[in-house]
């Protein structure tokens, strides 16, 4: 048998284009037919589509792929707060030695979490310090009752909603502004919100309609923001929509204002948050929140609700 010319394939060349340039009928002093000489072509094995998959999966994974540490304040009820005893419904708070976080953000992690093949433990930080923490690699993600804004998708990148809330405002049934309906019936009235959210920025929407309006500097979180409306200190404050049945079942005192002048952009989505450039991992996150049905999640709000502290 007449020896077949070798045909040299770079590092570079497919399979596909090696097997195309051994399939040449080349010149040389007359025609060579390539009979069994070259390499057959192969199919994928089963070996083959496992490792493409594992490495779809690494690439959709956060943090070590088996703990997922999810900031939150854990001082927020319903969405997220700390107990002192594990149940069904709670992650173990990584820096708090024997301390548990429970609340709606947590049921929405461990969600996330089981479809990720990871478990969930929740790391306790202030509301405002949880981009930089995901950033500099302390967490993984956040789930903490924080909705997407302009601002803060400069420094993160952030799932769609698993859940939406609006903003009201609550106020004692024996106060002069317990019938208000705009906000300038708002007059003279000071007005408390939660730190570092929106509950206090839509403040201002309402300083811009009544000047004499008093914007009170920010409690760091919800209760001390409701100890604020009780004690007198604050005569109004902003609240979660979600969470008013709750409050007023606490504290029969209060009123919520059924008000016809509405805050805008004052629609509150609860979206997770990791870190820039991890683009596969944000898609799987997406599609395990869209697996939750509408009714799976209020049914987990409203058990939330029912379970938070007072």
């Amino acid at each position: 048998m007449k020896a077949t010319p070798r045909v040299l394939v770079s590092d570079r060349v497919s399979r596909r284009d090696f097997l195309k340039l051994s399939s040449l009928v080349a010149g040389m002093g007359g025609v060579m037919v390539l009979s069994g000489c070259g390499p057959a072509a192969q199919e994928p094995t089963a070996d083959d589509t496992d490792t493409t998959d594992d490495a779809d999966a690494a690439e959709a994974t956060l943090g070590d792929g088996k703990t997922l540490r999810v900031g939150m304040e854990a001082a927020y009820p319903p969405y997220n707060w700390q107990v002192q005893e594990e149940s069904e419904f709670t992650i173990p708070i990584d820096n708090v030695d024997g301390a548990f976080a429970d609340g709606y953000d947590v049921q929405a992690a461990k969600i996330i979490a089981e479809g990720l093949g990871m478990e969930a433990v929740a790391v306790k930080l202030s509301f405002d310090g949880l981009i930089d923490a995901l950033n500099n690699g302390q967490i993984d993600i956040v789930c903490a009752g924080m909705s997407v804004t302009p601002e803060r998708e400069d420094s993160a990148d952030f799932s769609d909603s698993y859940i939406d809330d609006d903003i009201v405002m609550i106020t004692k049934s024996d106060s002069q502004w317990a019938g208000a309906k705009t906000f300038s019936d708002l007059a003279d009235a000071a007005i408390m919100g939660q730190a570092a959210t929106m509950y206090d920025d839509v403040i201002e929407q309402i300083v811009e309609a009544e000047p004499s309006v008093t914007h009170l500097t920010p409690a760091e979180t919800v209760p001390m923001v409701v100890e604020n409306l009780s004690s007198g200190a604050a005569d109004i404050i902003t609240y979660s929509m979600l969470s008013v049945p709750k409050l007023l079942e606490t504290h029969p005192e209060f009123v919520e204002l059924e008000m016809d002048e509405k805050f805008e952009g004052s629609v509150m989505p609860d979206n997770a948050a990791i870190a820039k450039g991890q683009d596969a991992a944000l898609e799987k996150i997406n599609e395990i929140i869209a697996g939750i049905p509408e009714d799976e999640r209020q049914e987990m709000w409203n058990a939330c609700m029912d379970r938070q502290p007072a």
